[in-house]
């Protein structure tokens, strides 16, 4: 936090946590500390120069996409009615013409960065300053601070994937010109909603870095060695498990089926897995199961047509509760190691 939002805490809050209007008759309701920390911290990512650079890199990659698949869609069938593919709108973030991937895949790689660079220097650079200890002097609990950092960081992180998202739909209604139907606009808003968490997460783990470490330039390569870890190497590990683990008779179904579904399970640790699989599944409606083995009679006996939002979110609703329950994990580990640090001022 900078100068100027100690100051304005010290000015609005006095040493028992209430300002000094607050005792006459008539006085405004005064703004919690919890509040005022989360306007300064999310103004300040706002005005900073980090934020505006990786945020116009997301959005030139978004745009990039979204013509990739306007491409790809206007060479796929010829304008006629009979000819538009159903879920249309939907293609719009699935379907690339092959030169540019598609808006999910440039969000699965390119999402995470927004909260490591949001919260890499959390709490060390308050720290390195010296102006951590300052704001804990003052009537602010060490609870509300660490909160402060992390909503203030979510909540720019909403404003930034809904605006990608709402660009994206812009763009395609104007280029294509079908409107999306009602079904259409909640799988894109649940996928937005989805991706919110899912960069949350990442910013839980920057700002655990940042508490961990003393010097921002280390919890930023630590944030960014793990983002390359689960995007490149983690699958490569549970491959090279597959193949060590593979069953010796072919044959033997049983065998095989365990197999898959313990590969399947290490490939779930994986929150980008997770949020692959769960995106996904929202944006294509004619995915039906998760499984990849299903019985003769499943296949025989189910319906072959798309489903509905409902049943979609059904099937990815334990990947929603797997994303929130990792968020809460690092969050709680943040909250007890800063919880147990000592602070000190420096001169």
């Amino acid at each position: 936090m900078s100068e100027q939002g100690i100051a304005r805490v010290r000015r609005l809050f006095g040493p028992k946590g209430a300002a000094p209007e607050a005792a006459k008759a008539g006085a405004e309701k005064i703004t919690p500390p919890f509040w005022v920390m989360v306007h300064k911290e999310f103004g300040d990512h706002i005005n900073s120069w980090r934020f505006i650079i990786l945020l116009a890199i997301v959005t030139v990659a978004s745009i990039g996409s979204i013509y990739s698949a306007i491409t790809a869609l206007s060479e796929g069938f010829s304008g006629s009615y009979e000819a538009v593919p159903e879920f249309l709108f939907l293609h719009m973030f699935t379907v690339s013409n092959g030169v540019m991937p598609n808006f999910l895949t440039f969000i699965s790689f390119l999402a995470p960065l927004i909260g490591i660079a949001i919260g890499f220097d959390a709490v060390n650079s308050e720290r390195t300053k010296g102006t951590l200890s300052r704001v804990i002097s003052q009537p602010v609990y060490r609870d509300d601070f660490l909160n402060a950092k992390f909503v203030a960081g979510l909540q720019l992180i909403a404003v930034v994937v809904f605006a990608l998202g709402f660009l994206v739909m812009g763009l395609g209604l104007f280029m294509i010109g079908y409107p999306p139907t009602p079904e259409e606009f909640l799988r894109v808003l649940a996928t937005l909603v989805i991706t919110v968490v899912y960069v949350g997460l990442w910013l839980n783990l920057s700002i655990f870095f940042s508490i961990r470490f003393k010097q921002a330039a280390t919890s930023a390569l630590a944030g960014i060695a793990l983002w390359i870890f689960f995007l490149v190497f983690y699958g490569l590990i549970v491959n090279l498990i597959g193949q060590a683990t593979a069953p010796s008779n072919p044959n033997d179904a049983a065998a095989v089926v365990a197999h898959q579904n313990f590969l399947m399970f290490l490939s779930r640790l994986s929150p980008a897995y997770l949020f692959q699989e769960a995106a996904t599944t929202l944006m294509l409606p004619n995915t039906r199961t998760l499984n990849p083995f299903i019985t003769l009679e499943q296949g025989y006996l189910a319906i072959d047509a798309p489903l509905s939002f409902g049943q979609s979110l059904l099937l990815i609703w334990p990947h929603i509760v797997a994303l929130i329950s990792m968020t809460l994990i690092v969050f709680a580990a943040s909250f007890v190691l800063f919880m147990r640090q000592e602070i000190r001022s420096r001169s």
